[in-house]
């Protein structure tokens, strides 16, 4: 016999004798509900296994003035600070916040259907989450106002960030220390799922490599495609990764990874097999994630916490009433110096752990950042 369906508010309400509104009521915690009826509803819901959803809850006591903000992998690293510069915002204007974690496609795709059906929000805010054509087609026609972050969608506002900009002034930087030997470690580009959903459709990797073959090629410098490679996100798979690059004959002199974390494994696979950081290799990351600093790791810095608060603002312009003009946003990057970089075979002794930050200026034109300003 197939298992029954979950049951409803309706069931709820049929089961306590009361209407589909008491039922809410008594799920809002409202105070204008009989205690007899608030306790025959909650004996309706644990008899039945009612399980409300929390993203209706949350809405329902915020309405109308309620923002959901739709991010992948809530704890990521560089998640974190897009989130918190996105929540400053919208407590600083009067919002509350509902969060909607998305792991999978499926998730994804049952948040933003909530959104833009009966769990209406004021304002939606997407942050890094690629979304179909029908999808934000869902968005204008239920006139949800939507806003992304990290992620371009057409006639939306969105604040990015210019990832190939980004992985020519990474490449750009390691090539003004004289290496010529260049690897890179980064994300694996996937198609489309199963039952023809597409996955989370992050490209940055993808964009932050093109950056680096744009460098290499304008360079005249080594674009042996034995120097990429690429895997499944994550400090143990580019660790894993980079163990194969510095196993090589002829081993890179440094590695540009796609993000501060798979940096992080670059530097455990140096370490593991006995390289010198900076000594016998450089490393640079992507992001300035706050580990980043504590690992001594060169970086480009993208706006992250700026990112989320800048995508904030701008929902709040338009649930004002405002035109956003224009509808991109581009957010400055800049190349970060500390200690896991130094020129080729020169070692600590050539630059001391504590140089400044570069601009982003020396690092497309080549020129030795030390001979410039800047800030940590």
């Amino acid at each position: 016999m197939p298992p029954s369906r979950p049951a409803r508010i309706a069931d709820v309400a049929a089961a306590a004798g009361v209407g589909v509104g008491t039922v809410s009521r008594v799920i809002n915690g409202a105070a204008n509900v009989r205690e007899s009826t608030r306790a025959t509803v909650q004996q309706a819901i644990e008899r039945l296994g009612y399980r409300p959803s929390h993203l209706a809850v949350a809405l329902s006591r915020g309405t109308p003035r309620a923002v959901a903000i739709v991010v992948p992998h809530l704890t990521s690293p560089s998640v974190v600070p897009r989130l918190a510069g996105a929540l400053a915002v919208l407590s600083e204007q009067g919002y509350d916040s509902v969060v909607c974690n998305v792991d999978t496609p499926a998730q994804r795709d049952h948040h933003l259907a909530a959104l833009t059906g009966r769990h209406r929000a004021a304002g939606v805010i997407v942050v890094s989450l690629r979304l179909s054509a029908a999808q934000a087609e869902l968005f204008r026609r239920s006139g949800t106002p939507l806003v992304a972050i990290d992620m371009v969608i057409p006639g939306v506002p969105h604040t990015v960030t210019d990832d190939v900009a980004g992985g020519r002034m990474a490449t750009g930087y390691l090539l003004s220390l004289g290496h010529r030997k260049i690897g890179f470690v980064g994300d694996t580009m996937r198609g489309a799922a199963a039952a023809g959903r597409l996955l989370l459709g992050f490209a940055s990797s993808h964009r932050r490599l093109a950056g680096y073959r744009q460098a290499l090629v304008a360079a005249g410098a080594d674009q042996d495609l034995a120097l990429v490679r690429r895997g499944p996100h994550g400090p143990a798979n580019a660790e894993a990764l980079a163990a194969e690059l510095l196993a090589l004959p002829d081993p890179p002199t440094a590695i540009f990874a796609a993000s501060d974390r798979q940096a992080i494994g670059v530097l455990a696979a140096a370490d593991r097999g006995g390289v010198k950081v900076p000594g016998e290799l450089s490393v640079m990351g992507f992001d300035d994630i706050e580990s980043a600093a504590l690992m001594g790791l060169s970086t480009i810095r993208q706006q992250l916490w700026e990112s989320g608060a800048e995508g904030a603002r701008r929902l709040c312009a338009v649930l004002r009433g405002d035109r956003v003009v224009p509808l991109r946003q581009q957010l400055s990057l800049e190349v970060v110096l500390r200690s896991s970089t130094a020129p080729v075979h020169a070692g600590r002794a050539e630059r001391p752990a504590d140089s400044p930050a570069t601009t982003s200026e020396c690092a497309l034109t080549g020129k030795d950042p030390r001979d410039a300003g800047g800030h940590r």
